[in-house]
């Protein structure tokens, strides 16, 4: 079956600085990049399953092209850096400091957790992405302006660790309800407005989050381009993983 990618064109509003960026984030089973153009987005999005590393650049080379833009135009490349999959967070991160030492830019980080909450269109979000083995990948985040602060950072843990944060009127959102729903449901969805499953961390979501960080000069070398990674052992059981967390 052939690839379908969907494009889409977004206006944002904002005070962010005018920009062109481009973004990458394989982090999850979805492959997805992502032109942020003075505010406009340009992005591509399909479920990859395995293939994100035959996907990615094409994508990229069909998004240059239909902006009419070289790299050496842009003023950075973001990735998603995590948390996610091993294999995904390497892939983009790899792509991006290919492109960007190539094109001498330099990149930014995104989090993953926290381009879920940008699609939320809520304040206050609590993310919950499936960590697979019986965990999760979670914060919680409260919009101040046009940045995200972290209530309560990200980090991988058992779903019955995750907790909303008091005060104010929290969403859900991500995977995570859905994959973990049985157990994560019962004990939060009393103290949460809605929950949406469908989140996903996405490219065109880290876009603004992208422009943002470089117009506050925080674009690195690319050689220093790194995933973010929680789980420290993949081999744990879910039993060792429990006692770990209670002990």
């Amino acid at each position: 079956m052939p690839v379908r990618f969907t494009a889409c064109a977004i206006a944002l509003t904002g005070k962010i600085a005018s920009m062109n960026v481009l973004v990458l984030d394989t982090s999850t089973e979805w492959c997805s990049a992502a032109l942020w153009l003075d505010g406009r987005i340009l992005a591509r999005r399909v479920l990859a399953e395995q293939r994100h590393s035959s996907l990615l650049l094409p994508m990229v080379d069909e998004l240059l092209r239909e902006a009419a833009v070289g790299l050496r135009q842009l003023d950075g490349i973001g990735y998603g850096a995590g948390p996610g999959s091993f294999t995904g967070l390497r892939i983009a991160c790899a792509v991006t400091q290919g492109l960007a030492l190539g094109a001498d830019l330099p990149v930014v980080g995104v989090s993953t957790l926290e381009s879920i909450a940008e699609q939320s269109g809520a304040e206050r979000v609590l993310t919950v992405l499936d960590a697979r083995m019986a965990e999760v990948y979670w914060a919680a985040y409260r919009r101040e302006g046009e940045a995200w602060r972290a209530v309560s950072e990200p980090q991988l843990a058992l779903p019955e660790s995750v907790a909303v944060p008091a005060g104010g009127d929290w969403v859900g959102a991500g995977n995570g309800f859905a994959a973990l729903g049985e157990v994560l449901r019962p004990r939060l969805e009393h103290a949460l407005l809605r929950i949406d499953t469908t989140l996903m961390p996405d490219a065109a979501a880290m876009a603004p989050l992208a422009a943002a960080a470089f117009a506050r000069g925080e674009g690195m070398d690319a050689a220093l381009a790194a995933p973010i990674y929680l789980r420290d052992k993949v081999a744990l059981t879910v039993d060792e993983r429990r006692a770990r967390q209670s002990a």
